[in-house]
């Protein structure tokens, strides 16, 4: 709820104008005047162009949550996503702060409210079709919506859907129980252009749920469950014409798809072809050397490759380094023994280095040191620090009286996990076991693969528990840059599923859930702000969470990118926009 709704549909109207015009132009100059430099995709456009032709190369070091709309959740996944699927509404696609107005895409407009912000009407247009010629209805949205609520098959995509609408014990389109098959109850489609979401309480911003991947529809007759991810049906301009899981997919341009329907997306290149599971430093070698255009997950080089950037001004010209509202930490797990004891992780805030938690990532370049949770681009964020040291580098007496309060003076054993695709967190992992041994906490490292972190791994939480995974390196973007946007998913425990998938890795206080409500239905946005405040002041004096850092990334960029620009809505270059020189 970054604001009341008629003042977003007057921000979105005039966005959707900046957003065409930073898409367009003719000219080969970046908008910034002065070609490649240092930073010239933040706040502008950098080589507009409408050329259409050309290849992008990307490459992740890890997998995909999955392809399915319904199942992701990484922040570059979602912007990735628009490529083929089309939701309600979306981000704008223009440089910085315009890009994250919301603007409507198979939507006509922004939804509008009444039954006092419990029912919220969308129109969507005509002439919109899958790539196998079907034209998209109403149904297709509701139904792509209510395959979403179903975790167990799709145990990795948000719960705002899950949580806000009124459901009425309806749990999947798999296990509908009406004898007639209607559906979802909360969700009507009384013609094929109008579809209505009824909620269970209000909720002033349903504007941001409209804009989730999982509003991209889905034909009922063609969906196949969890194997949908092996050939999603595209809305968007391209479509899938190879997808080998764990390997590699392609998209190429999708004939079924038509501009006059689509009003922000140009659809420049010809093919994205995208590489999974490729070793991050050999991702920012094939960087450096043109091979590639974009390592697609938007984190920035490795360390080795940030170092030869920041030395080399011809390399430097072609990198940005923006800041997002995006959050490295580590959850720490009140589940496992004796972390379920506040001193216990208040001694772990004490005890961290947070300077090693910054040189982990590359120092300043990499990240400015946090002491609480709200990244400063959100509004009304206020910095604090409840557990304060010399130099960031940990307050040793003030951890060993607290573990003195929790009956464990000579420190404990504990894991501390990571994704094993990201050297920075890596290197977390080993900053944080060499800061806590010094008051005798001992952490054995435990490295899982990314695709399944959140679901099998850290984001479970009987293996969680089970296996001892007291601190757990994470991090966060926002889903969209508002207090609810960033914190709901990972401080309401009520979020959290026992299937797994979760974002929220721990956080159980009753008096946050009761506060998020709170802000959830405050309308004015001051006090709303103040209301995210306490949030963060309360799950930090819980001691659930250490923060780490405010990111930034050190982006490269191929010099052979046009069109690009960093989104703020996405915290990366937003990838619907770029297009390539042939």
């Amino acid at each position: 709820m970054q604001r009341k709704r008629t003042m977003v549909a007057v921000a979105a109207a005039a966005a959707l104008a900046t957003g065409l015009s930073a898409c367009g132009g003719s000219g080969s100059n970046g908008s910034n005047g002065g070609g490649a430099q240092f930073n010239a995709a933040v706040g502008k456009v950098f080589e507009q162009s409408d050329a259409k032709g050309g290849v992008i190369r990307m490459a992740n070091s890890g997998d995909w949550d999955s392809l399915d709309p319904a199942d992701s959740y990484y922040s570059y996944e979602w912007d990735f996503a628009r490529l083929f699927g089309r939701s309600l509404l979306t981000f704008a696609p223009a440089p910085g702060s315009g890009g994250t107005k919301l603007v409507p895409d198979l939507a006509t407009d922004l939804g509008k409210a009444s039954d006092g912000d419990k029912t919220w009407t969308y129109h969507i247009r005509t002439g919109v079709k899958f790539e196998d010629g079907v034209t998209v209805t109403s149904k297709d949205v509701k139904y792509a919506v209510e395959r979403s609520l179903d975790k167990t098959v799709f145990p990795d995509g948000p719960t705002y859907f899950n949580d806000y609408l009124d459901l009425r014990g309806y749990t999947s389109p798999y296990k509908d129980p009406s004898p007639d098959k209607l559906g979802l109850q909360a969700i009507e489609t009384p013609d094929d252009t109008t579809i209505v979401f009824h909620l269970k309480q209000p909720f002033a911003a349903f504007d941001y749920f409209a804009m989730l991947p999982s509003t991209m529809p889905v034909e009922a007759a063609k969906d196949t469950g969890s194997d949908y991810k092996k050939h999603v049906l595209s809305t968007g301009p391209y479509k899938f014409a190879e997808n080998n899981l764990g390997k590699n997919f392609k998209l190429v341009r999708n004939d079924q798809w038509d501009q006059k329907t689509d009003p922000i997306r140009k659809a420049l290149p010809d093919e994205f072809d995208v590489s999974l599971n490729t070793n991050a430093d050999d991702i920012d070698q094939r960087l450096l050397a043109g091979d590639l255009e974009f390592d697609v997950t938007g984190v920035g080089v490795q360390a080795a490759a940030q170092g030869k950037v920041l030395a080399d001004q011809r390399l430097k010209a072609n990198a940005d380094n923006p800041s997002s509202a995006r959050l490295w930490y580590t959850a720490i797990n009140g589940d496992v023994a004796p972390l379920d004891n506040i001193h216990c992780r208040r001694a772990v805030e004490y005890a961290a280095d947070k300077a090693s938690y910054q040189a982990a990532y590359g120092g300043t370049i990499g990240g400015d040191i946090a002491t609480n949770l709200e990244p400063p681009v959100i509004p009304g964020a206020k910095k604090f620090d409840p557990y304060p040291s010399a130099g960031n580098t940990g307050d040793e007496a003030k951890a060993k009286q607290e573990l003195q309060a929790c009956g464990q003076a000579d420190g404990f054993s504990t894991n501390i996990s990571y994704r094993a695709e990201r050297p920075r967190e890596k290197a977390t992992a080993e900053a944080l076991q060499q800061s806590l041994a010094k008051v005798g906490i001992k952490l054995t490292i435990k490295p899982f693969p990314q695709g399944d972190y959140g679901k099998l791994y850290a984001g479970k939480p009987d293996y969680a528990r089970n296996n001892q995974l007291g601190l757990m390196v994470y991090g966060w973007q926002a889903d969209w840059p508002e207090g609810f946007g960033y914190f709901s998913q990972i401080v309401d425990s009520r979020v959290i599923r026992a299937s797994g998938g979760n974002s929220n890795l721990g956080v159980k206080d009753p008096e946050v859930d009761a506060l998020v409500d709170k802000a959830a239905v405050t309308e004015d946005n001051t006090a709303r702000q103040q209301i995210w405040g306490q949030v963060d002041q309360k799950v930090m004096d819980d001691a659930y969470i250490l923060p780490g850092l405010v990111a930034k990334s050190l982006l490269y960029r191929s010099s052979k990118v046009t069109n690009l620009f960093v989104s703020d809505g996405y915290g990366m270059y937003d990838y619907v926009a770029v297009g390539v020189k042939k």
